[in-house]
């Protein structure tokens, strides 16, 4: 299972640019990997463990701006497709073991 955190959050103030920053840090912190600006993805094992981030998430959320996420299982990731330019791109794969930091 994939967890796609996408957000769109201001930048207009000091204060604003500083919520950025420690929710995109957060985001990295719990293994999530930049697909695409203000897009996020994480492998999840089991849909028990998206829970657990996406009620980390919830509780770190910004003040203001819209956060989004949204889980897919690994079949329904394998069917995205992706392009660079106009050549197709491969998709991220499924991390084949659990990393320790």
């Amino acid at each position: 299972m994939w967890l796609f955190t996408m957000f769109d959050l201001p930048v207009d103030t000091r204060q604003a640019r500083r919520d950025y920053c420690r929710f995109r840090n957060l985001l990295l912190d719990q293994g999530f990997s930049q697909m695409q600006y203000s897009v996020y993805a994480r492998f999840c094992g089991s849909e028990e463990i998206a829970e657990t981030y996406r009620r980390s998430i919830e509780s770190k959320l910004p003040p203001d701006g819209y956060v989004r996420l949204l889980a897919v299982t690994d079949r329904q990731f394998g069917k995205m497709q992706s392009f660079h330019g106009k050549k197709r791109a491969t998709n991220e794969s499924a991390p084949s073991q659990l990393l320790l930091f």
